[in-house]
């Protein structure tokens, strides 16, 4: 079976992965479209090739690119006429224009569609987007969701398709592995991901200003809240503790998240927007760094049993978990073994590739 897998997720070298589990089964030829970039609030990403064994990697020129719902690949129909695939994979969502645009260059031309989706909470979209949803639902073959609420919005939302609940992504356990022996320093409390009112970064700072001890805390990333955050931590007197570092490399990652001691997320519900899934946080798992999460969107299914969840903008209730996994060493070891466990079980791109493999065989029989 030829697959042709649509992705600008996929220009994350650690995120290639995936492709590879995937083009490990012999009855699947794989070839990834991918932009050369993509752009959005942190700036411009480039395509990283870091794991490109087994299957073909071509970049697909984009037109809009940093527009999430009005991008698309001018000469995708170009590109599939010579490639012939039996399905086309697109990682996107429904209502956007690059999915609503490859779904129907191949309906023209035979070729099966997967679409995916994040989308968690129940939203009506305005014409042209709210078009492009119902010819998408309605022509697909399958789908993928990223998460059980994201499943139940699609069939609220009327598709009654075949559909999978898979995250998009999953991790290496190899290279997220946990760190030897730690060295001597102060609890290192962190944070990874974009600089928006959404993450809660600030309720992350507001709860660390009140909490005991000898701690370090490393907001890592970036994006337009990065000057009125240092502000923050100025003006509640914990600059001196407190580093804003840029974002790195997807594959020097496990090198990051093994100089934390503990990875929060503390993620804020708004009205058109809830945590879809919150990659950090199994990474984090994965390289035995416990983790601490709000209670907004899938951040508990997230976790489980395996870290802290707190209920969202309660810094009282964040710092009193941060002082929890700082105090009690029998917790904090309970947590790094519970989240590596649960990586291995769920979350692994091995896992994310079979069941993703299951579906195109489906989808595509013999």
């Amino acid at each position: 079976m030829r697959v042709v897998l649509l992705s600008k997720a996929l220009v994350v070298g650690a995120y290639q992965r995936k492709a590879e589990e995937i083009a490990r089964h012999e009855d699947i030829e794989l070839i990834v479209l991918v932009p050369p970039a993509w752009r959005d609030e942190r700036g411009v990403l480039p395509l990283e090739r870091a794991h490109t064994r087994g299957y073909t990697l071509l970049i697909e020129p984009i037109a809009l690119n940093g527009h999430f719902h009005l991008h698309f690949y001018p000469y995708l129909g170009r590109r599939l006429r010579a490639l012939r695939p039996d399905l086309l994979h697109i990682e996107e969502e429904p209502y956007n224009l690059a999915t609503w645009h490859a779904v129907r260059i191949a309906r023209r031309l035979g070729i099966r569609t997967i679409f995916f989706s994040w989308q968690n909470l129940f939203r009506r979209y305005p014409p042209p987007f709210s078009w492009w949803e119902r010819e998408v639902l309605r022509s697909a073959d399958a789908a993928i969701a990223g998460s059980e609420t994201a499943a139940r919005v699609w069939r609220t939302k009327g598709y009654t398709g075949p559909l999978a609940v898979i995250p998009q992504v999953g991790v290496d356990p190899e290279a997220f592995s946990p760190a030897g022996v730690r060295p001597p320093r102060p609890f290192t409390i962190g944070y990874v991901g974009r600089w928006v009112p959404e993450k809660g970064i600030d309720l992350l700072l507001r709860a660390a200003a009140g909490l005991p001890g000898d701690w370090r805390m490393r907001i890592i990333g970036s994006g337009p809240e990065g000057p009125a955050l240092q502000r923050l931590a100025g003006r509640l007197g914990i600059s001196h503790r407190v580093s804003f570092e840029p974002p790195s490399p997807s594959t020097r990652m496990p090198e990051v998240y093994r100089g934390l001691d503990v990875l929060v997320l503390p993620s804020r519900t708004r009205r058109n927007w809830t945590e879809q899934f919150g990659r950090v946080l199994v990474e984090a798992m994965a390289c035995g760094v416990p983790v601490i999460g709000s209670s907004a969107g899938e951040i508990p299914w997230v976790i489980g049993e395996a870290g802290l969840v707190f209920p969202e903008d309660r810094a009282d209730a964040l710092r009193e978990a941060l002082r929890r996994l700082m105090e009690d060493p029998e917790l904090y070891r309970s947590m790094r073994e519970k989240g590596r466990q649960r990586v291995l079980e769920r979350f692994t791109h091995s896992r994310i590739a079979e069941a993703t493999v299951a579906l195109y065989r489906a989808v595509v029989p013999g």
